[in-house]
């Protein structure tokens, strides 16, 4: 009916949280991209449908999402025995060194960039491995929410050669 009635527009289904099989028949029978969620793929006690192997091409990946903590202030919040298993995962899905140099958002950024997913979504506080003080949203709270901002001299020629190379070994 949206695709009859406004036409072929490139809209992506949030399709996160609990995902019954008429929900999911629905995304397939609309064509709709789905989202892919790298924060949400690390938790040491379950199987998740999150991780970038299992990715399809009809698919949004990120590393998170406006909502979320970013990366380097869920690494530092997240359970231990979590941080160990998405360090184990994310240095062998990527074939780098375990104590290689890479910082955590270098690893899920590089992970959702491999990915199989058509596109790769990372924000910004990611590629700058910011903590959760730049974090933009934390959900059914007032006051604090959507006031980080990108400083123009947090924008360097290493970042710019850092997206470039990895946008091309990637092929993004």
């Amino acid at each position: 009916a949206i695709k009859k009635e406004l036409g072929d527009l490139p809209i992506i289904a949030e399709d996160l949280g609990f995902l019954t099989k008429e929900v999911k028949k629905l995304l397939y029978d609309s064509g709709y991209p789905g989202m892919k969620i790298l924060e949400f793929a690390f938790d040491s006690k379950e199987e998740s449908d999150y991780l970038p192997h299992k990715y399809h091409k009809n698919s949004v990946a990120y590393t998170g999402t406006h909502d979320n903590e970013t990366i380097a202030g869920w690494y530092n919040n997240v359970e231990e025995e979590d941080r160990e298993y998405a360090v184990r995962y994310l240095t062998k899905y990527l074939g780098v060194d375990i104590k290689s140099k890479k910082k955590i958002g270098e690893l899920f950024i590089e992970a959702i960039w491999k990915s199989e997913s058509n596109l790769a979504i990372a924000q910004m506080q990611d590629f700058l491995e910011l903590d959760n003080r730049a974090r933009m949203n934390i959900p059914s709270t007032l006051g604090e929410n959507w006031k980080w901002r990108l400083k123009g001299d947090e924008l360097s020629d290493e970042l710019v050669r850092k997206i470039k190379e990895i946008t091309i070994k990637y092929s993004r």
